[in-house]
């Protein structure tokens, strides 16, 4: 049945003022024993929580409130993309082994495997998505898609991001399934830079982009799929501070990033394959790190006809290399805008800082570490570095100035 009318709710609430009862406690559950006719002529009757909610809110915003407005999140996932959903039914798709893949199947696979849980989605709710994002028939569709074999003419013209699900690690005193984050150069297929992490978020993505930038140079353009960690704010400053492009792929086109899906295939197949030391993660990227460096970067590709290090050689006079140093570490630093009272300071993590220089009444924006919001803030004003902000020390700036030594001498 339909919400009700701002109409009907009128007179619902004007039925308060006439029911019976010492209170408006006892007058809303009266009238919430009453049968309403709505414009239609269907009887309605409501709750008296319902009713005192809509009193409520027409007491402090008037009869606008009472307007029927669709909900902010209609249509969309709240915990589980599409996109994270179709990475883990090709995950456990191999598993299927010939049988009709149904929906109730694929949801028992993936979380037999540990990809997902019970609380991320319910089976009715996988089910659904599936549905309506039509994600069996996602290769089927784009199997008739006209498409081009091509590669950039140099090497970091175009990089290639991507995750994918690994080994399960002893952690905590239980089984943790691992990601990998990986970064692959379109024209020479090096590998960047991979590292396993226990958590695929910001903070592991911005992590794992600052080690590959080190490594192999700026880029001129990331091509990335839709994925939440890949559309963030952080992530898009981040390409906007160091000179990249950020580009997406197509929803559901997995074939769109051919070379770094054939990439994780090579990886499954010559190093997952392999028995591995899972005590630790730090041994598994250790491992991974030998594996990239000795055999994949080092190897002759079957495509290039030579190693994927050599065919990055030829372009080394082209690469943009970033130095490590503390001003570029603040390229991969959170920003946010703060406004500066009268006495030069501003609130930050419920911290008062002091503006490096005098700035009342401005808005600045501050860079700081996710990971560690209050050790380093650095202030910038319009594009410009002011200076890391100190917290305020009003003892220190009771004392007067000491006078300069050219002021000492005409005492």
């Amino acid at each position: 049945m339909k919400n009700p009318t701002p109409y009907l709710k009128m007179r619902v609430l004007g039925a308060i003022d006439m029911a019976e009862g010492h209170c408006i406690q006892a007058r809303i559950k009266k009238v919430s024993q009453t049968t309403f006719t709505d414009e239609e002529g269907h009887t309605r009757q409501f709750t008296w929580r319902t009713i005192q909610t809509w009193l409520t809110r027409y007491k402090k915003h008037g009869v606008t409130a009472l307007k029927n407005t669709t909900r902010c999140d209609k249509g969309k996932t709240r915990r589980v993309k599409p996109e994270e959903l179709l990475e883990a039914i090709r995950s456990v798709l191999p598993k299927v082994r010939g049988r009709t893949p149904t929906r109730a199947l694929l949801y028992r696979l993936c979380i037999e495997e540990g990809i997902l849980t019970h609380a991320q989605i319910a089976p009715n709710t996988f089910s659904r998505l599936v549905k309506d994002f039509e994600l069996l028939k996602a290769d089927s569709d784009c199997e008739g898609k006209h498409r081009l074999a091509f590669a950039k003419a140099h090497a970091n013209e175009l990089w290639q991001a991507d995750t994918l699900y690994g080994p399960h690690i002893n952690h905590n005193g239980g089984k943790t399934q691992t990601r990998l984050i990986s970064f692959l150069d379109d024209a020479s297929r090096v590998c960047c830079h991979g590292e396993f992490f226990f958590a695929e978020n910001v903070d592991t993505l911005i992590s794992s982009l600052r080690a590959a930038l080190y490594k192999r140079g700026v880029p001129q353009a990331l091509y990335v799929d839709n994925g939440s960690i890949y559309c963030s704010k952080e992530i898009v400053q981040i390409c906007a501070r160091v000179g990249c492009l950020l580009h997406h792929t197509p929803v559901r086109d997995g074939a769109a990033k051919g070379k770094i899906e054939r990439y994780h295939r090579t990886l499954r197949d010559q190093f997952l394959a392999r028995t591995l030391d899972l005590s630790s993660l730090e041994a598994l990227n250790r491992q991974f790190t030998q594996w990239i460096e000795e055999s994949y970067n080092a190897q002759t590709h079957s495509v290039l006809g030579m190693a994927p290090l050599d065919r990055f050689a030829l372009d080394r006079n082209r690469v943009r290399f970033l130095p490590p140093n503390e001003v570029n570490d603040e390229l991969f630093f959170v920003e946010e805008e703060r406004h500066v009272r009268a006495d030069n300071t501003f609130f930050f993590k419920a911290v008062r800082f002091e503006a490096p220089r005098h700035l009342p009444e401005r808005t600045i924006q501050i860079r700081f570490e996710r990971k560690r919001a209050t050790v380093r803030v650095v202030v910038y004003y319009k594009g410009e570095r002011m200076g890391e902000a100190k917290p305020l020390d009003p003892i220190a700036n009771d004392r007067p100035p000491q006078p300069r030594a050219d002021e000492k001498g005409q005492l």
